[in-house]
């Protein structure tokens, strides 16, 4: 009775191998498949569909697309950017620079102190000049604003103050008044031409200021004495010239921006 029973064991012992591994090959196959045809199917993205599909994702969650895609570098660009017809992109127009920004406002004090010398007959009666420091007015001409040796104020220069005098004192910027002396010694009650052009420079600020309201804690005044000459030479008319006052409108933008100022004035013409 107990033999049949053991050869039933003995012969259920020697079945064939284990074949329980295909299941898991086969998954795995089956799962590389779907990613091979998944990255094939993202190649070949319709970008119509893919866009229709993006906004209706978006309008499903409640948010709003607030960018283009550019389908040709796959660039993100702003929509403010893209043109009505969708070609491209077109740059937004940029504003004046700061140093545009600030020769504009010089420029344009200029141009009103031109106007103003001008309906007073005395349009040669200044030079003007923007450069990194600001608006230099120079108070030159022909005919000399000082005597030889004097700090009074001819009739044409307090005629030329009073016309630019106005459109000072209601500009912001600040006033260095310069004053200068021609290359002869200074006599008394001067010790030298240093002395001479600062007594020049005073009186012309006390003038800007008493006659024509402009405010004191703007203007400041400073002599150089006959260092800087705007002619050569020892003609009556050099002479002349050299015994002038600059009126400087100082800049107040920051180092960088001033030092583009004289290149935007020369491009300017």
């Amino acid at each position: 009775m107990s033999a049949p029973r053991r050869r039933r064991v003995m012969e259920s012992s020697h079945e064939g191998p284990d074949e329980r591994w295909m299941a898991s090959y086969l998954d795995m196959i089956t799962v590389m498949m779907c990613m091979f045809i998944v990255m094939f199917a993202m190649s070949n993205v319709d970008q119509e569909k893919f866009e229709q599909l993006r906004a209706s994702l978006a309008t499903g969650f409640g948010s709003e697309i607030s960018e283009t895609r550019d389908v040709s570098e796959g660039v993100v660009v702003p929509p403010e950017l893209v043109e009505e017809e969708g070609e491209g992109f077109v740059a937004t127009p940029t504003g004046p620079t700061p140093a545009e920004q600030e020769y504009s406002s010089l420029d344009d004090l200029r141009s009103r102190l031109e106007g103003a010398l001008a309906e007073r007959g005395l349009g040669e009666a200044a030079t003007f000049t923007i450069d990194d420091r600001g608006l230099t007015i120079g108070l030159v001409s022909a005919e000399t604003f000082f005597d030889t040796n004097s700090t009074d104020l001819s009739a044409r220069a307090r005629a030329v103050l009073d016309a630019a005098g106005s459109v000072l004192a209601a500009d912001a910027h600040l006033i260095s008044i310069e004053g200068h002396a021609d290359a002869r010694p200074a006599v008394a009650p001067f010790a030298d031409n240093w002395e001479l052009s600062t007594a020049r420079a005073n009186g012309v600020l006390g003038y800007l200021v008493d006659a024509r309201g402009v405010a004191r804690e703007r203007i400041s005044s400073v002599g150089y004495g006959s260092s800087r000459p705007l002619a050569e030479g020892s003609s009556a008319e050099a002479l002349a010239q050299n015994r002038r006052v600059d009126i400087v409108v100082l800049s107040d933008a920051d180092a960088q921006v001033r030092g583009e100022l004289a290149g935007l004035a020369a491009a300017d013409g």
